[in-house]
């Protein structure tokens, strides 16, 4: 007999309507389902083609002029250019009619089922507003606040453990000190905030209260993933030249002290880990137009190659569909990696042995844009619905 064709499987027509729900059937702001039924939840047209919910509009729109940037796009709308989005209605009443009486999976992915995961939500903080678009994520050790960068008028947010914002920095400019295009951060042992600036291709340190203490230009083509080492040198990955480079810089004085290329030839790379227990080096490459087979290499503290593997192995190994897109490593020297497309986070475990993929994460998250593993406690931040979402071993509220 012939084996199952996995695109007419019953498990891919699920993921399906999953994915129609979830990237369709829901207002991006607000993330509650369209309801053609209750007012407020009807979703509208705006002028530039994207589609919110009507209480969204009214809450962004301006009570007098009744206009509104749209939050995707930023053009600039009129509430009564708006329209009923017709063609979501009849498809959400098209899949309520057909929907199968059969009770889905506790946890999802959007290529496949899983059936356990082992951490839970705890907390989430931030959202649409206080975070926009958020692109990295780092935790400061010694006063255990949460570092996010983001596409907000000022690009660093700095939250306390319970979630409350507490201050912000790094304007969105050209200046000395601002920041253009914000791809990365880390955090030094020193409590230096370290962050990749696509905008002027530079890698820009302050301190943890935002004052600005060296500008690193002129050697980056394009940088982009960050971390720092056991002995807090800065560890860029360069996306255009292919290359990771080694910093070390004086954070007292402000000044470049070394820069070394310590790996070439590498194909695009972007997130860069540091593993402070053994010293390994994990560097995820993106291949252009190899966009569903990425490339893990983890190098050992002296860069040479201890293993690689790539996403389509991974799809070998599993039965479900998964893409690397971040990567980090447990305070056990455990190698963790996210895919954004399909909201997971994974382990493989130690590379050294036999890889694992073994699901941590699975629900309550829609695009992880950034990986934080402090012993059972995971943090990640979720470019999907703009927040910060903190996961235990134990179950939250």
């Amino acid at each position: 007999p012939s084996a199952e064709d996995p695109e007419t499987s019953p498990s891919h027509h699920q993921a399906t309507l999953r994915e129609i729900q979830l990237n369709l059937l829901e207002c991006k702001v607000c993330f509650e389902m369209f309801n053609s039924q209750q007012r407020e939840r009807r979703p509208q047209n705006l002028s530039c083609g994207h589609v919110l919910c009507l209480e969204c509009i009214t809450a962004l729109s301006h009570p007098l002029l009744r206009k509104l940037e749209c939050p995707f796009c930023r053009q600039l709308c009129s509430v009564d250019s708006t329209s009923h989005c017709q063609v979501l209605s009849d498809l959400q009443e098209l899949l309520l009619s057909q929907k199968s009486s059969s009770s889905a999976p506790p946890h999802r992915s959007k290529g496949g089922f899983i059936s356990e995961t082992a951490l839970h939500l705890f907390a989430a903080f931030g959202g649409w507003g206080t975070l926009t678009n958020p692109t990295g994520i780092a935790v400061l050790g010694s006063v255990g606040g949460v570092v996010v960068v983001h596409d907000g008028e000022k690009r660093v947010v700095v939250f306390n453990q319970q979630g409350r914002k507490l201050h912000s920095f790094g304007e969105k400019g050209t200046g000395n000190g601002d920041i253009c295009y914000p791809v990365d951060l880390a955090v030094s042992p020193t409590g230096h905030v370290i962050v990749t600036d696509a905008g002027d291709k530079s890698v820009k340190v302050f301190t943890s209260r935002g004052i600005h203490v060296v500008t690193v230009k002129d050697c980056f083509q394009l940088p982009w993933g960050v971390d720092t080492d056991c002995c807090g040198r800065i560890l860029v990955s360069d996306l255009q030249a292919g290359n990771l480079l080694r910093i070390k810089v004086n954070f007292s004085h402000g000044i470049i002290l070394e820069s070394q290329n310590v790996l070439a030839n590498l194909c695009c790379p972007k997130a860069v880990a540091h593993c402070q227990k053994n010293g390994n080096t994990a560097v995820l490459e993106h291949p252009r137009g190899r966009h569903h087979n990425r490339n893990l290499k983890v190098f050992t503290k002296d860069f040479h190659l201890l293993y690689q593997m790539d996403s389509f192995s991974l799809i070998l190994q599993t039965s479900f569909r998964f893409n690397i897109s971040d990567v980090a490593f447990s305070s056990d020297g455990d190698v963790v990696v996210s895919d954004c497309d399909q909201g997971l986070i994974c382990s493989l475990g130690n590379l050294q042995n036999h890889p694992v993929l073994t699901p941590l994460v699975g629900v309550h998250l829609i695009r992880p844009a950034g990986l934080v593993i402090l012993n059972n406690t995971l943090i990640t931040v979720d470019g999907g619905d703009h927040t910060v979402k903190i996961y235990s071993s134990k179950p939250g509220a």
